[in-house]
Parts: structure tokens; C-alpha cells; sequence
């Protein structure tokens, strides 16, 4: 028995215990990282725009190859307790699941694929290299918007009725085109996400028991 026919998962701080951006900044020292963590966290909670922000994270940032392959390894090493089993158990149930994140969409795949989704069911941003070869931009999409993984998540049409499961404000922001949305609580709590939910989640063995039982 199953009570969605399509389950929509964010990244950062749902599926893994970073927040990616963030993660990177920390590479380029506490002032940095103070300032990018700053921006993120206000973006999350509602209080700044992400289109506010995005772009200004990863020109500070700057990040290389090798920074990317580094973050790819730091997701693979934060994967939520019990992700791996309940993916496969909604796969099993006949779920259709998808990613929809704000992150860099190069770091994500090796941990995405690792759980056992399809590249064509991750939808993250791409980043953009400069003449130097570092990460300083994004190629356009309305993953680097506020409202963007509301316009996303309409766009796929995905077969109803659906759960969407998150822990910022932008995963929220998809409440108005899904049938339930959960906040998500593992890693990070914040109250006006969770004011705003159907329902709250702590683990991802929670997210099964409620999505497969009638």
C-alpha cells in the first residue's frame, strides 16, 4: 500500500547532513564561511531572497574541480541514516522519486546515483567555470530563485497525489503544487518551515511508514 504515487526529496540538510554551499565556503576560510553561512541560513529561513543570494555565494566562493569532487565525497560521507533502504522501499512500492535541489548538480549526481536514482530524476544547478576554471556563476534556472523549485516541481507534472520533503524555505515554497508537504527535521529544525508544513518528519525511516501506508 502506498499513499503518494510520487515523492519529491530536497539535498542539503534532507538527503544529506550539508549544506553544499556552505561546505565550500568553509574551504576558503572562517570569513568567508561566516558570510556565506549567513546568507544561506537567511535564505533558508525565509527572511532573503535566494535569487539574493545565489550568484554572490559562488563568485566569493570561487570554487575549483577539485573542490567540487570534494564536496561530492562530503555528500556520500552525510547521507541520512536510512536513506539508501527507504528510497529503495518507495522504489519497490511503485514511488516515483525525485531531487530537487538548490545544490550544484556535479557534486550531487555520484551520491544520487550511489542511492539509486536516475541523473534524469536529480534536478540541481550547473554551475558555470570562468576563464580561470573556477565555479564562479550558474547556468540559468529557477533553482536559484526563491520560488523556483515551486516552478520546477509544476513543470514535471508528476503523477498524484504527492509528498514533497524538506527543510527550508524554498522546499515550501513547493507546498502549493504537491498534495502534502513534510519538513524535514533530521538535521536542522526551522520554525517557519515547520509552521507552514503538513506534517514533520525526524528520519527517513519516518518519511517510509507515512508514505507507504494507506
Amino acid at each position: 500500500m502506498r499513499r503518494y504515487a510520487s515523492v519529491v526529496l530536497d539535498a542539503d540538510s534532507t538527503i544529506a547532513g550539508i549544506e553544499g554551499i556552505d561546505w565550500l565556503a568553509a574551504r576558503r576560510g572562517a570569513a568567508v564561511q561566516r558570510a556565506v553561512e549567513s546568507l544561506t541560513a537567511r535564505a533558508m529561513n525565509g527572511d532573503l531572497a535566494l535569487e539574493a543570494v545565489y550568484a554572490e555565494r559562488l563568485r566569493v566562493i570561487g570554487a575549483t574541480g577539485g573542490d567540487i569532487e570534494a564536496l561530492a565525497a562530503a555528500y556520500d560521507a552525510a547521507v541520512a541514516p536510512g536513506a539508501a533502504d527507504a528510497i529503495a522501499a518507495l522504489h519497490a512500492a511503485g514511488v516515483t522519486v525525485h531531487v530537487i535541489s538548490g545544490g550544484l548538480r556535479p557534486a550531487l549526481l555520484p551520491m544520487t546515483r550511489a542511492l539509486g536514482l536516475d541523473d534524469a530524476h536529480v534536478h540541481a544547478v550547473e554551475p558555470l567555470a570562468d576563464a580561470e576554471g573556477r565555479f564562479t556563476a550558474a547556468a540559468p534556472s529557477p533553482l536559484t530563485t526563491q520560488t523556483g523549485k515551486l516552478e520546477l516541481l509544476s513543470a514535471l507534472a508528476l503523477p498524484r497525489p504527492v509528498l514533497a520533503v524538506g527543510d527550508g524555505a524554498t522546499d515550501l515554497a513547493m507546498a502549493p503544487a504537491v498534495d502534502a508537504f513534510a519538513a524535514y527535521i533530521g538535521f536542522v529544525r526551522r520554525d517557519a518551515v515547520v509552521a507552514g508544513a503538513t506534517l514533520v518528519l525526524d528520519s527517513f525511516a519516518a518519511l517510509v511508514s507515512h508514505a507507504l501506508s494507506a
